[in-house]
C-alpha cells in the first residue's frame, strides 16, 4: 500500500509547490525549505519530496544546487498563456486557431458515441468526422482536441486542409456558418492518452470543456471536447452591473471585452495573452 500511495503523495506535494510557484508566493530566485522542513509541513517522508522536487526540476520551475538547497529558477523563455473568454465564443475560437500551432493527431470518419449523436442530431445510420488535435504555443502544447462535425459538412474539407486551418473556419467555409453555442466547463484527470499528448504527469487536473455549435437555422454542426493544461490556459468571463435600482446583477459584456483585449495588447506588457 505504501508503495502505491508515495508517487500520489509525490504528486500531491507537486502540486502545491507548483501552485506557490505560479501564484508567485515563491518567487523567482527563493530558496525552498528543506527536505526535512518540507516532509514535516507535508507530513510525507523525504524520498516523497524529493520525488516531487525532481517533477518540478523536470519542468524547469526549480533547481537544484548542490550543498545550497533548492531554489525557485527564473524562467530563461516566457511561455505565453492563452486567456480564453467565455461569453466571446467565437472570437476566441477563430482568433486562437490562427495564432496558435495545431499538430493532427487524427482524422476519420466513424460512427460516433452516442452522446455525441445526440448532441449532432444525427440519424441513427450518419456517420460523423472525427479529428484529434493538440494546440502548441511556443511550441508547447496545451489543449487536446476531439472533434466530431456530421459527414456531409465534414466532406468539404480534407485532413490536410484541417492541418493547416481552423475547423470553424472551414466549416463556415463550407456555407454554414456559426450562430450560437453551448458549453459546460469542469475538471478531469489527463488519461495516459491525453497526458502523452500533452506532455504532462499521467493523473494530472485538467480544464475540460464541452462546446456544441450551431449555425444560424439552429442546427448543430460541431462537437467538440476539449482539454486544457491550466498552467498554459486560463478561463475568463468580462461582466458589468446592469439593470435597475433594486434589481442589478453581474452581465457578460462584449464591452468590457474589448477593452481588456485592447489592454492587453499594449506592448508594455512582456507576456502576450490570447483571446
Amino acid at each position: 500500500m505504501r508503495a502505491a500511495s508515495e508517487p500520489l503523495k509525490a504528486r500531491r506535494v507537486y502540486l502545491l509547490l507548483k501552485d506557490k510557484i505560479a501564484s508567485g508566493e515563491l518567487a523567482a530566485g527563493d530558496r525552498l525549505p528543506g527536505e526535512f522542513a518540507l516532509a514535516q509541513a507535508h507530513n510525507v517522508s523525504r524520498v516523497t519530496i524529493r520525488q516531487a522536487l525532481d517533477l518540478l526540476a523536470s519542468e524547469d520551475l526549480v533547481q537544484k544546487r548542490s550543498g545550497s538547497g533548492t531554489y525557485v529558477r527564473r524562467p530563461s523563455q516566457k511561455v505565453r498563456t492563452v486567456l480564453a473568454d467565455v461569453a466571446n465564443v467565437f472570437a476566441h475560437l477563430i482568433e486562437m486557431g490562427r495564432t496558435t500551432d495545431v499538430r493532427l493527431l487524427s482524422f476519420d470518419y466513424v460512427n460516433p458515441p452516442e452522446q455525441v449523436r445526440e448532441a449532432l442530431e444525427l440519424a441513427p445510420d450518419e456517420r460523423s468526422q472525427r479529428s484529434v488535435r493538440v494546440r502548441l504555443v511556443d511550441g508547447v502544447p496545451f489543449s487536446h482536441l476531439v472533434a466530431h462535425v456530421p459527414e456531409r459538412i465534414g466532406r468539404n474539407f480534407s485532413r490536410d486542409d484541417l492541418a493547416k486551418a481552423p475547423l470553424l473556419e472551414l466549416i463556415e467555409r463550407a456555407g454554414h456558418k456559426g450562430a450560437s453555442a453551448r458549453q459546460e466547463i469542469s475538471a478531469v484527470l489527463s488519461s495516459p492518452e491525453v497526458a502523452e499528448a500533452l506532455d504532462i504527469g499521467v493523473g494530472l487536473p485538467l480544464v475540460a470543456l464541452r462546446r456544441v455549435v450551431y449555425d444560424q437555422a439552429g442546427r448543430p454542426m460541431e462537437h467538440l471536447q476539449a482539454l486544457y493544461r491550466p498552467d498554459r490556459y486560463t478561463l475568463q468571463m468580462n461582466l458589468a452591473r446592469t439593470g435597475d435600482e433594486g434589481h442589478r446583477h453581474w452581465s457578460p459584456t462584449a464591452e468590457v471585452y474589448r477593452r481588456e483585449r485592447l489592454r492587453r495588447r499594449q506592448p508594455v506588457r512582456k507576456k502576450v495573452k490570447l483571446k
